[in-house]
């Protein structure tokens, strides 16, 4: 895991008499500029992050001209998911992509990272809030205030669904569920009997095998197929609790300040390309997988009885806004957004 460096070093000298003069020349070239080498660590495990994140690093480290290079690493690979925020504090690792609220970011806007519940409809949403409603500059300021580490910037990923085991048709079938999903998104749920469950990544899949997980909570139909739920799970719950989870890219300041700006520059349009990747790959995948997938079956709960639960989530959100100024903030933004949407009308809101 060491770093490796290379230095260039070489001297001619040439030297000669004439008499009782001297000539001599010495030349000494330069050494060569230092590569500077990242650890960065994904929330997702390897089939996963072949999509979210690693056709963007690749190119930035072609990009880069060997000036820099990313070394990429999956989930809980060097740290534990929840621990990552700290290791990235302390400089274990340099960089992450993931959300605020899995890392365990110290901020008081890291609840709405993830899924927080019905805060969005379309992956669109994302960018939207943060470029044009102002999220960019709360969450800004937000981790302005935490030594250490450089919030970068957010995305749009897939919405959040159940893929179970049994079939869910009706609130009542959520009770006693135990569910691996994310920990506000558990919280919320935890409200009509679902049992919230951690567990690492990547043994998610053989917890359902075993019967310790009743189902997942953790992303749409096209992560189910990619990273194999879909071969442990039988039924997918058309509705969802969000219509796209918020992530985000992180650094270690010091790390981040030493890269040159023009490198900055390059990773920061990797973060770009990685976000449309994932609009059109997801977005297609979501429609596709529930018509061709073939290996879950489609359930749904009732639109009126389906209604309570985003009622409910509403009564959440203000819950969430007493956590602090920035919090109310944001939730004031998530309903000023969402009613200009409902009243917009299709297709932006149905």
């Amino acid at each position: 895991m060491s770093t490796r460096r290379s230095f260039l070093k070489t001297a001619a000298v040439t030297t000669g008499a004439v008499g009782a003069t001297a000539l001599g020349s010495a030349h000494i070239y330069a050494e060569e500029p230092k590569k500077i080498t990242w650890r960065l660590q994904t929330y997702a495990g390897p089939a996963l992050a072949e999509h979210v994140i690693k056709p963007s690093i690749d190119a930035f480290n072609q990009a880069a001209n060997g000036q820099m290079e990313i070394q990429l690493y999956y989930a809980d690979q060097l740290v534990p998911t929840g621990e990552l925020f700290r290791a990235m504090q302390r400089g274990t690792i340099d960089a992450v992509q993931s959300d605020d609220d899995s890392i365990a970011a110290p901020v008081d806007v890291s609840v709405f990272g993830g899924y927080f519940p019905f805060a969005t409809r379309y992956s669109l949403d994302v960018p939207v809030l943060f470029e044009k409603y102002g999220l960019r500059q709360i969450w800004e300021e937000a981790y302005g205030e935490v030594e250490g580490v450089t919030w970068l910037g957010a995305g749009a990923w897939d919405p959040c669904h159940f893929a179970t085991v049994e079939p869910i048709r009706s609130l009542a079938d959520l009770k006693g569920k135990r569910i691996f999903t994310f920990p506000t998104a558990g919280k919320f749920l935890s409200r009509f009997g679902v049992i919230p469950v951690t567990l690492p990544w990547e043994d998610v899949e053989v917890a359902v095998q075993t019967g310790e997980l009743d189902g997942i909570t953790w992303s749409g139909i096209t992560e189910d197929y990619t990273v194999g739920w879909a071969n442990v799970t039988k039924y997918f719950l058309t509705n969802n609790i969000s219509g796209a989870w918020i992530g985000s890219y992180f650094a270690n300041s010091e790390k981040w300040a030493e890269v040159p700006a023009h490198l900055q520059t390059l990773f920061k349009l990797c973060m770009d390309s990685s976000h449309y990747y994932r609009q059109h790959w997801y977005w297609g995948g979501e429609a596709q997988l529930r018509v061709e997938g073939g290996k879950l079956q489609l359930t749904t709960i009732p639109d009126a009885e389906w209604a309570t639960v985003e009622a409910e989530a509403h009564k959440f959100w203000d819950e969430i806004a007493k956590i602090s100024p920035r919090s109310a903030k944001v939730v004031e933004i998530f309903k000023k957004y969402n009613a200009l949407m409902t009243k917009a009308g299709p297709p932006y809101r149905y």
